[in-house]
């Protein structure tokens, strides 16, 4: 590597990467990367991202599990984003950063898909809400940070990219005590997910095949978060 190219990653501020759960969080490696871990909780990651008023960043990414919208993702999928759509507001990610990180999860071994990611504040539960969201946004997957992230990006003017794993399918129902099965900081609720299942056990078979689902998803986020910082750190020094 040159001593230029050296001087312009030395150079550079933190990327920040922001998930839902920590696990997600477990999944991204190198230097030069700052993990922001939102709970699954779209208020909490708003005040979050107010904090770091002042702090300075390189690019700002959005990684972690996603659900699917287009019935061809399956489990495991990774989607690039190449648009964040939130409301009526469509955004295009950065082309170049997307490119470098489509071929890193493609040479990961991942099966990698471009397209829009829908950001929503409640996590969408049902694949009739999956639909509702696929035909309004024009997305193949959603999310719950995508779009904050995006727009946090946007207003300190830094390039803005995503990466997210397919964990429930399209056709797939998740079981209502899916939603409360983070504690605020990102941790997995074991307790509660525990106390959920004793008084409504019909919700087992649900929480095994989401379970499944999301190891899949997992093998990938696995897969992509070691090349994330690096790859991205060396496209920016030459952007």
């Amino acid at each position: 590597m040159s001593s230029r190219r050296t001087a312009k990653l030395d150079a550079l501020a933190p990327i920040l990467v922001i998930v839902g759960m920590k696990r997600e969080a477990d999944c991204i490696a190198g230097e030069g990367v700052t993990t922001l871990c939102s709970g699954a909780d779209v208020a909490r990651l708003g005040r979050q991202l107010d904090a770091l008023d002042g702090t300075d960043f390189s690019a700002v990414v959005s990684f972690g599990l996603a659900g699917g919208l287009d019935h061809a993702l399956r489990p495991g999928h990774v989607v690039v984003a190449d648009a964040v759509v939130s409301g009526e507001a469509r955004r295009d990610t950065h082309s170049r950063l997307s490119t470098a990180l489509i071929k890193g999860a493609a040479a990961a071994g991942c099966k990698v898909s471009q397209g829009a990611i829908v950001g929503v504040d409640e996590p969408a539960m049902h694949p009739s809400a999956k639909a509702a969201l696929r035909e309004n946004a024009q997305a193949v997957a959603v999310d719950m940070e995508s779009h904050l992230a995006e727009e946090f990006a946007r207003r300190r003017n830094v390039p803005f990219v995503a990466l997210r794993a397919i964990s429930d399918p399209a056709a797939r129902a998740l079981p209502p005590l899916v939603a409360k099965a983070l504690t605020p900081d990102g941790d997995v609720n074991a307790l509660g997910v525990a106390r959920e299942l004793t008084r409504a056990p019909h919700q087992l078979g649900g929480m095994i095949r989401a379970g499944l689902d999301s190891r899949a998803a997992f093998v990938s986020l696995g897969r992509c978060g070691p090349l994330l910082g690096p790859l991205l750190r060396l496209m920016l020094a030459e952007l």
